[in-house]
Formats: structure tokens, sequence, C-alpha cells
């Protein structure tokens, strides 16, 4: 029992080091001797958990990036109470409230879209999965929207969905080549704009 703790500990470890310098430094400029360097951990450590890189990345974007996305821009859109506001609410607040950090190197799963999205069909489908869920919560909660009369019923579900979630994640990499939030704030003044045109 206490060497199956130690392993899993062992596997988090490299797991978070793992995803730090991914989102710092980027999926391709950071080899497994880089990670090890930051673990303190030996190679025999990571081949004992993770058959290579390549299976590490996936492990990353399904259990770092992917709870990442569900608890801050899916979980939030099944809560009761009017779409419109949630919308708002889950958009808007959520950009407001990225530390420092989080600004300077944008979202992490668009960092990995961008470096490795073509990549490999594993990554790929990896990551598409991920935008698939997030449309499938907008969608649902767009719908509901419809059917209550708080969100105009002529409006293309599926169009506001996609274009929510591209303006997000591109607003997330723009702010990276800025030292202020300036050019956010006009991004957040610009989607409640668009929001309000939404409702019925």
């Amino acid at each position: 029992m206490q060497q199956d703790l130690k392993s899993e500990i062992t596997k988090q470890t490299i797991l978070n080091e793992s995803f730090k310098l991914f989102y710092e430094n980027g999926f391709k400029t950071t080899s497994v001797d880089k990670i090890m360097k930051a673990t303190k951990l030996t190679k025999g450590a990571f081949y004992h958990h993770y058959k290579n890189k390549k299976e590490l990345g996936l492990a990353v974007i399904s259990l770092k990036l992917e709870k990442r996305v569900c608890e801050g821009m899916i979980l939030p859109l099944y809560t009761s109470g009017n779409p419109l506001e949630i919308l708002e609410a889950t958009f808007l607040e959520r950009l407001k409230s990225f530390p420092i950090y989080d600004k300077q190197h944008g979202c992490p799963m668009n960092n990995f879209i961008n470096e490795i999205g073509d990549l490999e069909i594993a990554y790929q489908i990896a990551l598409r999965n991920i935008i698939e869920d997030w449309k499938a919560a907008l969608i649902l909660l767009i719908e509901r929207g419809k059917s209550e009369n708080t969100i105009n019923k002529n409006i293309s579900s599926n169009a506001v969905a996609v274009y929510l979630i591209s303006a997000f994640e591109g607003i997330r990499g723009i702010r990276k080549l800025y030292d202020n939030d300036d050019i956010l704030e006009e991004y957040i003044a610009g989607l409640s704009l668009y929001l309000k045109q939404l409702k019925a």
C-alpha cells in the first residue's frame, strides 16, 4: 500500500511539473530530461509511468487541460438560472479572475492546439474532445434559453457556441502580447454587447 502511494505521488509529480513546463515553455521544447531535472526524479521513474513523451502529453491533455476547462468553462454552464446571465458570468467573470501568470502565458489548451494540434491525430482527437464537450454544454444552455424565451429563437445555437469558444480562446492568446489588461477590457466590452444582442 505504501509503495502504491509513493508510485502515485511520483506519477502526479511528473504530471504536474510537465504541465507547468509545457505551459511556460511549450510542449516541443520541453524534453523528458528537462522534466526529470525539474522533478528531481530519475528517467527510470519517468519510464515506469509513461512509455514516452507522447503518452505523457496525452495524459496532460486528459488529466490537466480537460479538468481545467471542465471546472472553469463547462460545469458552470449547467447551473440553474437565466442562461444569458450564466453565459456572462462564465465568460466575462472567468476572464477577469485570471491571475497575471495565466494572462502572460495564455490558455494552456489553446497553446497546445496551436503548437501540436496538427502534429499527431491522437493529440488532435484529445483536444477536439474538450472543445466538443464545451460546445455541447453551450448549445444545451442556449437551447434552454430559447425555450424559456430569454434568448432569441432565431439565432443558431451552434454558431453562437463556436463563436464564444473561438473568441474566448483568441483573446487569451492575444493577451500574451501585452503587458496590461487594456486589450482584455476592450474584448470584455465587446463580448458584453454581443451577449446583449442574443436577448429575446
